[in-house]
């Protein structure tokens, strides 16, 4: 299989996440919360693959519940495990790997660097956590740089579990109640990248914040 149709089967995938989703229930059982509980592992606590579907998929596993497909408190609770675990494994690897990279004070990597790091997140980590679950992208690294800031394990672990807890919740439970209506069924393709659009209101909303601030500070100065 070449690398086009490779794209083009996970593109496939991804999109019509709740027909696969249904075929691997079927014919991979029990097996198949562990390959769920993977995924969103993976997708939060490796920084390889910030890729893999998170929100679109939560949400579909609701909606396969209400239909009576999946247990809804066995897959609520696989999937926060595998959320909480996965955001440990990274917040570890960071911890591992920041001192000895910024050891070497390459000039990319400064050692005032990890000090700045380690400032904001023990000043601003907490909220940064719970945040960064409901943004794509940004909630596989939130952890590892963590880490790399050696934010206090404590710290990070309370609101990791805040943020992971009500991010599945979240997802799930939208997916149980709505993901069976009509409408939705019909047109899912746009819900799922509704989905992916909304997960980035949070991101883009600071950004616009954080410019419009700065805007002013040079106003005034």
């Amino acid at each position: 299989m070449d690398n086009t149709n490779l794209l083009i089967n996970i593109v496939d995938i991804l999109i019509n996440l709740d027909k696969y989703l249904t075929d691997i229930i079927i014919n991979y059982g029990i097996w198949a919360y562990l390959i769920l509980f993977l995924v969103i592992f993976c997708e939060t606590g490796l920084v390889v693959t910030p890729f893999l579907p998170g929100d679109s998929l939560i949400f579909v596993l609701g909606a396969l519940a209400a239909s009576g497909d999946i247990n809804l408190i066995a897959i609520g609770a696989i999937l926060m495990t595998a959320a909480i675990l996965g955001n440990i494994c990274n917040y570890q690897i960071g911890r591992y790997l920041g001192p000895k990279v910024f050891d070497s004070n390459a000039r990319f990597l400064k050692r005032e660097y990890l000090l700045r790091t380690h400032y904001f997140y023990e000043k601003h980590g907490g909220k940064t956590i719970i945040i960064a679950r409901f943004i794509p992208i940004i909630r596989t690294f939130a952890p590892f740089v963590a880490g790399i800031g050696q934010m206090s394990y404590a710290r990070f672990l309370f609101y990791n579990i805040i943020g992971s807890v009500s991010w599945i919740m979240l997802f799930l439970t939208g997916g149980y109640f709505f993901g069976n209506i009509p409408v939705v069924q019909k047109n899912f393709t746009l819900v799922v990248f509704g989905i992916i659009f909304v997960s980035f209101l949070p991101a883009l909303f600071t950004y616009l914040s954080q410019k419009r601030q700065k805007t002013m500070e040079q106003t005034k100065g």
